[in-house]
């Protein structure tokens, strides 16, 4: 029972074992050198980079009596007992997140330190505490004792109120890079005499997505079976596919080999290959074919157009997520496409207006007629800008009982719909929001999204005509609706009020029919300013 797992392990006990983190540990080192500690310091970024161990290495640092260059000097009697120092305080945010605990910090803050300089809490996944504790902790950052230190980590930044982060030194942890992964590993490797090669060492850094503790416990894993660890064993165990596989894959494109091709992705879903994975991988295999297409004149494979439009089909697949859709079917219909295209030369430099109106008939001819004609004649800014002038007008007076309404009726709408491009395009879409004049929609593909964006005024027509309800519509992809009521609620708790947009009059899209509809508008405008609420 004594076996401790490697990233357990191999924990850094100074700041020289932190890996690809070394601008922010630069400055910590320098923090404590010229001994201007703050009181308060914020640490986010994705899981797996460093931020706890982080946390950990500089309390041990501050409270070091001989601390050195890296840090800590790992000797003297405050590190040594450093994991029964009554001084560091742990807190899991995840687990311990309402204001009882915090009270309690609050009520053993003032206590002077019993062993150290510094009295250091670390609370992890900091975004994890209710509004009223964030409201306590935000009491005792404003004036903290001078022996009290607040190391706060998360992976959600956003979700931390603002009136926190303003009074803590923020520090941004970032993907590690996959050759300081992959050093770190041949260090540990060596140290634990693991028989593994060196592709599988590369494939396990690749396969940890910029996250050290993820492939020490992907390493931990495959070592268990003491036999030596072969770039297919991470393949089998992982669901994640060789780069000799990728270009396979391409080839079989350039070859017009359609049944290998087919045969290759039934074997994908049989092995039940990540298609995430799946999908990085060609996207990292389409751009070095990309490049070399412009490098090389003597080029010869797909058209950089094709290429292009195969990594923008490729990357839109990640949308379908939540969607009961088979994502290998997806894969392997939106890469058919590009089987029997002419394989030639696309950088012939001698006739550059040739190629050009060439390539450009071919887009023409092969391109797909647009879902709904657009009727509006705007700009992606000026789009966006409306976007997000309507986001704003719905959160200022959504309500309840308005989202209940369009919910209520939206079957009617649906089943009473004559148009099947605008129906296509809603089928998959969710109501989230509403107020008296504006509904937000939301979808997991994002070409849903931009369509229906790109089609307000036929949508707005139909609505009106059928449940007589003059409203405008704006739609989202399900990650940007999170992110807006993130802000939403974070605004709330802040007291930062909304105040109403006009949008340009210009653009202020609108079915004649609902001309006549004004009076009653105005009255809404007028009567229904209530408060925001949610589902």
């Amino acid at each position: 029972m004594d076996y401790k797992v490697l990233y357990r392990k191999y924990r850094p006990n100074d700041f020289s074992n932190i890996i690809g983190q070394d601008y922010m540990i630069s400055i910590l080192k320098n923090t404590i050198q010229k001994d201007k500690v703050s009181h308060a310091y914020i640490f986010s970024g994705p899981r797996g980079t460093g931020k706890t161990s982080t946390a950990k290495v500089f309390a041990k640092a501050i409270n070091c009596l001989n601390p050195n260059e890296d840090g800590p000097c790992n000797n003297c009697e405050n590190c040594l007992h450093f994991k029964e120092n009554a001084d560091i305080i742990e807190i899991d945010a995840a687990s311990n997140n309402g204001v009882e605990e915090i009270r309690e910090i609050i009520d053993n803050i003032r206590l002077a330190p019993a062993y150290s300089k510094y009295k250091v809490y670390i609370i992890d996944e900091v975004h994890m505490l209710t509004t009223s504790a964030f409201n306590a902790l935000l009491l005792t950052l404003e004036e903290p004792p001078k022996h009290v230190v607040f190391i706060l980590a998360t992976t959600n930044i956003e979700a931390v109120p603002i009136t926190i982060l303003s009074r803590c030194q923020r520090f941004d942890f970032h993907k590690i890079i996959t050759t300081d992964i992959i050093n770190r590993l041949n260090y540990i490797v060596e140290k634990e005499k693991i028989d593994i090669d060196n592709e599988a060492l590369e494939e396990i850094a690749y396969i940890s997505d910029g996250g050290m503790r993820d492939a020490l416990s992907i390493l931990d894993q495959l070592s268990s079976n003491n036999t030596k660890i072969t770039l297919n064993e991470v393949l089998h165990h992982f669901g994640s596919v060789s780069k000799k596989q990728i270009t396979d894959v391409y080839n079989c494109l350039i070859t017009n080999s359609t049944e290998k091709f087919h045969e290759m992705m039934s074997n994908f879903k049989k092995l039940a290959i990540d298609y995430k994975l799946l999908i990085k991988k060609m996207l990292e295999k389409i751009e070095e074919e990309a490049i070399n297409s412009k490098k090389n004149k003597d080029y010869h494979g797909l058209e950089y157009q094709y290429l292009k439009e195969m990594a923008f089909e490729l990357a839109s697949i990640s949308n379908y997520v939540n969607i009961n859709i088979d994502p290998y079917l997806l894969i392997e219909i939106s890469l058919l496409k590009y089987i029997n295209i002419d394989v030639g030369n696309s950088q012939k430099i001698d006739q550059p207006n040739v190629i050009i109106q060439e390539e450009n008939k071919n887009i023409n001819s092969k391109k797909d007629p647009p879902l709904v004609s657009p009727k509006i004649s705007i700009d992606n800014e000026e789009q966006k800008k409306i976007i997000d002038i309507r986001i704003n007008n719905c959160f200022l007076n959504a309500k309840k009982e308005f989202l209940n309404n369009i919910k209520e009726n939206w079957s009617k709408f649906i089943s009473t719909l004559n148009n099947n491009t605008l129906l296509n395009l809603l089928v998959d879409c969710n109501i989230v929001a509403a107020s008296d004049t504006i509904i937000i929609l939301t979808s997991n593909i994002e070409a849903t999204v931009n369509l229906l964006n790109d089609n307000w005024l036929p949508l707005n027509a139909d609505f009106y005509k059928i449940l007589k309800l003059d409203y405008q519509f704006v739609a989202l992809t399900e990650s940007k609706w999170q992110e807006e009521r993130n802000k939403y609620i974070n605004n709330i708790k802040n007291k930062i009020e909304y105040h109403y947009i006009p949008e340009p009059s210009s653009h202020i899209i609108k079915s004649e029919e609902s001309e006549s509809n004004d009076i009653e508008k105005m009255a809404y405008d007028i009567f229904d300013k209530e408060k925001i609420e949610f589902e």
